[in-house]
């Protein structure tokens, strides 16, 4: 039991700002089994972020009330998966070798692909959300944030990690995730759609599995596998997915 609340909290600590306690234990074991609790995480920032949105509502109107929501998210993760995405952008937009690729998402600065690619999901995020009906924003912002994290655990789960070029760092991920963590994340992910209560909602499911597919084989073409970075870009991206296809399910 300790050492399943030393992961969990190990996994807050690397996925989040959130303060842990400094008695928790951390090793390169521990951090690499954290991402068994990926999805839950993404249950709390979701949370938090709803609970922001929630508060701000009774104030202005509901597109400031999303981009505060937005904003408080980021915050709460250090940008840490909106950096990910960033950083593949930038490296497969720039590079055509897979020592090239893994070269330029190493290099901290942004470059023009980073730059365009954030500006446009970001944008993409907050005219997503705001063409939701109000009465079910806290719900998909909770389970967006949970089951993209899912499906960023099928990319670790089915591909092989690529050694970074920086072996310095001790990085999770770099050890084969076990089925069982993958069906942790699953528990999370998937489970958090029933807060809608409307089945339609389990549609998205479809798109959402089809981008991981597609994008697992563009990672494996051009890389051989997956590193942190595309992990944390596979969740913006289907986080991105969930939003649209809600979008459709609620506008029709």
């Amino acid at each position: 039991m300790k050492k399943e609340i030393d992961i969990f909290f190990t996994a807050l600590m690397f996925f989040t700002r959130i303060p842990c306690p400094k008695w928790i234990n951390h090793s390169s074991e521990i951090l690499n089994k954290s991402t068994r609790y990926f999805s839950l995480v993404g249950l709390i920032v979701g949370g938090i972020s709803a609970i922001i949105f929630y508060g701000f509502s009774f104030l202005f109107p509901i597109s400031i009330t999303i981009l505060i929501s937005m904003i408080g998210s980021i915050w709460v993760t250090g940008a840490f998966h909106e950096d990910g995405f960033a950083d593949v952008c930038d490296g497969f937009g720039g590079g055509w070798t897979k020592e090239k690729i893994l070269t330029i998402m190493k290099d901290s600065r942004l470059g023009t692909y980073g730059t365009v690619g954030l500006v446009g999901i970001l944008a993409l995020k907050f005219l997503t959300l705001s063409n939701l009906p109000e009465t079910i924003i806290i719900f998909t912002i909770i389970s967006g944030h949970t089951i993209s994290r899912f499906f960023a655990t099928g990319i670790i789960y089915f591909l092989p990690y690529v050694q970074d070029i920086d072996k310095s760092k001790v990085k999770p991920s770099a050890d084969k995730m076990p089925f069982s963590s993958l069906f942790i994340n699953a528990i999370f992910g998937i489970g958090s759609l029933l807060l809608f209560q409307n089945y339609k909602v389990f549609f998205v499911l479809i798109p959402m599995f089809i981008s991981t597919f597609l994008l697992g084989k563009y990672y494996k073409k051009w890389i051989g596998g997956q590193t942190g970075d595309c992990a944390g870009a596979a969740q913006q991206i289907n986080e991105i997915i969930f939003y649209l296809t809600l979008v459709i399910i609620y506008g029709n």
